[in-house]
């Protein structure tokens, strides 16, 4: 029989899959289904410094002051009644799950600044989370402010949460970081627990008859998963945090892909919203069959086994397959 465990965060899971951060999770029956599927562990969806500082004025006008500043501006914060719970609701779901369920609760944290937001992180924990995924959503859209000032600000967050809490801590980083591996390193000295690759930027569309910016929102597939093996691959084994792939992750192959590049814990959302909780069993049936087919006898022999870490001169081993994808392009004639 083949062994699927695998140790994400510190906690041992009998295998990788894991919802990742996602309205399923608000849902407590929703939660139950997903745990009765087999997910390893439950995710919830972010709580937003914004949803706290609004939350703390005593209205949703922090919300609303911005969003006729510009044009750019306009639905750039939803409002206030679009998001899923309010600070206090949310903590009594972090509550109300980790009361129900018997795998790892991760409560995630989604904010910019080294604020008094962060004592939720705090909070989060006497809720009952076992552990805290930091969501660190920001586009960095001033000009005047330098890629080191960003990261700056970034691992100001970590510091602080870091200091705060005594459960496992995860980041989920974004790829557009001038350095990804630099950045990985800083957070392994800061002792973080687990880097999430990686999160996804919903880009908004104009409608150029009313001048607005309309939020889209585009499922991911299996083609996204790219750039996390790729970074998954760089990564395994230079840093001590886990590494989790977030982000393409639709199939039991992908799941077997991101785990060969170094990954000790997939996360699905898109593939749970459209086939459901039971699309897990089905991952993880997927996964077991292929790996006894070839005789693995656990998933640990392949964590890694992909991992640019097994080739001598990985700078040369992705400019070689950099300038042989290149020359292998024939124009159609």
């Amino acid at each position: 029989m083949m062994d699927l465990s695998t140790t994400y965060l510190g906690f041992r899971l009998p295998h990788p899959i894991i919802p990742g951060a996602s309205p399923l999770a608000s849902d407590f029956d929703t939660v139950r289904r997903l745990e009765d599927c087999g997910a390893a562990a439950i995710i919830l969806p972010s709580l937003f410094e914004e949803q706290i500082a609004a939350e703390e004025a005593g209205s949703a006008q922090f919300l609303r002051a911005h969003e006729e500043s510009n044009a750019e501006a306009l639905s750039y914060f939803p409002p206030a009644d679009d998001y899923a719970m309010g600070p206090e609701r949310y903590l009594e779901h972090v509550r109300r799950v980790s009361e129900a369920i018997e795998v790892p609760l991760i409560a995630s944290l989604n904010g910019t600044s080294a604020a008094g937001w962060l004592s939720y992180a705090r909070l989060m924990q006497e809720a009952g989370a076992a552990a805290l995924e930091l969501n660190l959503y920001h586009v960095a859209t001033d000009p005047s402010e330098t890629g080191a000032a960003v990261e700056a600000r970034l691992l100001d967050v970590v510091r602080a949460v870091k200091q705060t809490v005594s459960i496992p801590v995860a980041v989920k980083l974004s790829p557009f970081f001038s350095s990804v591996a630099n950045l990985a390193h800083q957070l392994d000295r800061l002792e973080v627990d687990g880097l999430v690759l990686f999160n996804r930027f919903y880009q908004p569309e104009i409608d150029p008859e009313a001048l607005t910016a309309v939020p889209q929102l585009h499922l991911s597939d299996s083609s996204e998963l790219l750039l996390r093996l790729r970074w998954l691959a760089i990564l395994s084994g230079r840093v001590r945090p886990s590494l989790a792939a977030t982000g393409g992750v639709h199939s039991g192959m992908d799941a077997i892909k991101a785990v060969m590049a170094g990954a000790h814990a997939v996360q699905m959302v898109a593939a749970l919203l459209i086939n459901g909780p039971k699309h897990i069993a089905r991952v993880k049936h997927d996964m077991s069959h292929w790996f006894e087919e070839r005789e693995y006898d656990s998933l640990t022999q392949a964590q890694g086994s992909m991992s640019l870490l097994r080739c001598p001169d990985p700078e040369a081993f992705e400019r070689g397959n950099y300038m042989k994808i290149l020359q292998t392009w024939r124009v159609r004639t």
